[in-house]
């Protein structure tokens, strides 16, 4: 087999996997936040991993048959995750300092959104086929998307879980 060839494969590999955790982390938030809001929105970005998934695994299982990635497959569109608190209600302020799990999550949803990003962007840059670079400057926007809902959530409520946990020096 051709060594990019086996870059590709190797490289998408690791994007399953990875999109595997993205997908269990987002079912283990919705699972454990108290925010229905919340719950919902973390639901709907573990189902954008899975169908992440399903469409990885058919690009490898396509590359590995024939050499090409199938051109007639595409991603969906994302969802929308705007607005002035994309991921929780606005309650979720009322219960700010025992929203320690809800912060949290943020935190490592935004890493691991930076760690798909980067890796994707990798992937895309290193790619051979222009199909390949394609799709995978694909997921590096709809992961974009899952980063900044992430990260503006969170500089909303960053300042008041401080304060209410204390970290605040006033």
């Amino acid at each position: 087999m051709d060594t990019s060839l086996e870059r590709i494969i190797d490289g998408l590999k690791k994007a399953i996997q990875a999109e595997g955790d993205g997908h269990n982390f987002y079912v283990m938030a919705a699972q454990s936040t108290k925010d229905p809001k919340g719950k919902e929105v973390f639901l709907r970005m573990a189902e954008e991993e899975k169908e992440h998934i399903i469409y990885l695994r058919h690009q490898y299982k396509t590359i590995k048959e024939t050499g090409k990635p199938d051109k007639s497959v595409e991603l969906a569109s994302p969802a929308q995750l705007s607005g002035t608190s994309p991921i929780f209600s606005d309650k979720i302020k009322s219960r700010i300092n025992d929203a320690h799990l809800e912060m949290s999550a943020l935190s490592i949803g935004i890493q691991l959104e930076l760690n798909s990003i980067s890796f994707y962007k990798q992937q895309a840059t290193e790619a051979t086929l222009p199909e390949v670079k394609k799709f995978y400057r694909e997921l590096v926007d709809w992961e974009t998307g899952h980063y900044h809902a992430l990260l503006r959530q969170q500089e909303i409520l960053k300042e008041d879980y401080w304060n209410a946990a204390g970290f605040s020096p006033f």
